[in-house]
């Protein structure tokens, strides 16, 4: 599936090094630090004007790819805690929102203490505590009012946020009272709204009549507040998918830009409109390598068993998809020469489950091989059960550029282990 899917040179030699380096069979995460910016900067450069562009830091919050993103993007959308300590740690300072349904109390103080620029708020209750929380602190805190919309019949995705029964949000038919609320909380400004109905949109033209749906409906929100004039943001989050299956072919930005652009020009008084990017910022940068360990034949079908597996790469099962796999054989001569058959990639966990790609056509595979799975740079690790059966968590090495015929420069990083 992904034979023509390039593995660029210097993650093809910080790969090999790893691998030497490496006691038992490898199983590592690769993250091409300069793929990244580049990413970042293209998708920045392709905005027009009065749009920003914020990295939602869940898809890869590692502290490389942050600093990384940091200063080609406006801005960090957090939605934990945890996420607002990563962020805060960042070596390029940006500004930062808070979102996400269920915030603890905890948090928001921490978020208003550590100068979060916005909350985006999703209920009624949720406005009464960070009306309380502000007026503790003596503060007056902006926020944003997330609304769950009612959307045309025919607006769908793979995974709909929005615009149907879901915790995120508040509805449509109840924004009024929401807005209502915010105006009469003393410690709380209406900056703005946030609306993200779909995600893992890989069809541009569905986005751009999704966005436009949303700009329609911009001035009637924005009516309802006591003071208009100061509600000024439209943040339409992300929801960019990533095409998996065919990586050759995937969403276009530009054109999305262009035509937001299009829609803007027409507008009277137009929104600073926001994207909150993860996926497709990141996606794109990372490579999860795995040694084969064992193949083997059962009821007819190959199968490739691998260090590591979904308890560190659990997006092919979260996603329901077959991923790319690149193999990089120890004897390319002898893999030339050998059977080309389709085989099951599959980890080390006691489950049928744990499959990473089916039916992938690879020739000459042998024990001690290795297996890239590219586009592993978004909900990959990070969103993975790593404490499944007691396993080593993967090495993660960030790689930056390296002058030709030097060795990459890279930084490595393992998880600390559970303690038991």
């Amino acid at each position: 599936m992904a034979e023509h899917f390039r593995i660029p040179g210097h993650i093809l030699d910080a790969i090999e090094a790893h691998r030497q380096a490496c006691r038992d069979p490898m199983a590592a995460f690769f993250y091409d630090l300069p793929a990244l910016a580049a990413q970042g900067s293209a998708m920045k450069a392709a905005l027009p004007s009065g749009v920003e562009l914020y990295y939602a830091i869940k898809a890869n919050s590692e502290a490389a790819i942050i600093d990384t993103l940091a200063p080609v993007v406006d801005g960090l959308e957090l939605s934990s805690g945890g996420e607002i300590e990563r962020a805060c740690a960042c070596s390029t300072p940006r500004p930062w929102v808070l979102s996400g349904p269920g915030k603890l109390d905890a948090d928001m103080r921490e978020a208003m203490s550590r100068g979060v620029e916005a909350f985006h708020v999703e209920s009624l209750g949720e406005v009464a505590r960070l009306q309380a929380i502000a007026a503790s602190l003596g503060h007056v805190q902006p926020v944003l009012v997330r609304i769950n919309p009612s959307l045309p019949a025919d607006f769908s995705s793979r995974l709909r946020m929005a615009g149907t029964a879901t915790p995120f949000g508040i509805d449509e038919a109840q924004l009024a009272d929401a807005v209502q609320a915010v105006d009469e909380a003393s410690n709380l400004t209406l900056v703005g709204f946030h609306v993200h109905a779909m995600s893992h949109q890989k069809c541009e033209q569905r986005h751009q009549r999704l966005l436009a749906f949303y700009l329609e409906r911009w001035p009637e929100w924005r009516a309802l507040a006591r003071h208009p004039e100061q509600v000024l943001q439209l943040n339409v989050g992300g929801g960019i998918g990533v095409n998996y299956l065919q990586p050759s072919e995937q969403f276009d930005w530009p054109g999305l830009c262009r035509a937001l652009e299009r829609c803007l020009s027409t507008m009277h008084e137009p929104p600073l409109v926001r994207f909150e990017i993860g996926r497709f910022l990141s996606a794109f940068c990372g490579y999860y390598a795995v040694e084969v360990l064992d193949t083997k034949v059962s009821h007819g079908e190959g199968f490739l068993v691998c260090r590591g597996g979904t308890h560190q790469f659990r997006l092919p099962a979260a996603q329901g998809h077959d991923h790319p796999v690149i193999h990089l054989p120890r004897d390319p001569r002898r893999s030339r020469e050998g059977e080309r058959r389709a085989w099951t990639v599959v980890g080390q966990l006691c489950t049928p489950k744990d499959v990473l790609s089916r039916q992938q056509a690879l020739q000459g595979v042998e024990v001690g091989d290795l297996l890239v799975l590219p586009l592993a740079g978004a909900y990959g690790y990070n969103i993975s059960h790593a404490d499944f059966l007691c396993h080593p968590r993967p090495d993660q090495i960030f790689v930056s550029a390296s002058r030709e015929g030097s060795v990459p420069e890279t930084r490595a990083q393992r998880r600390a282990e559970p303690v038991s």
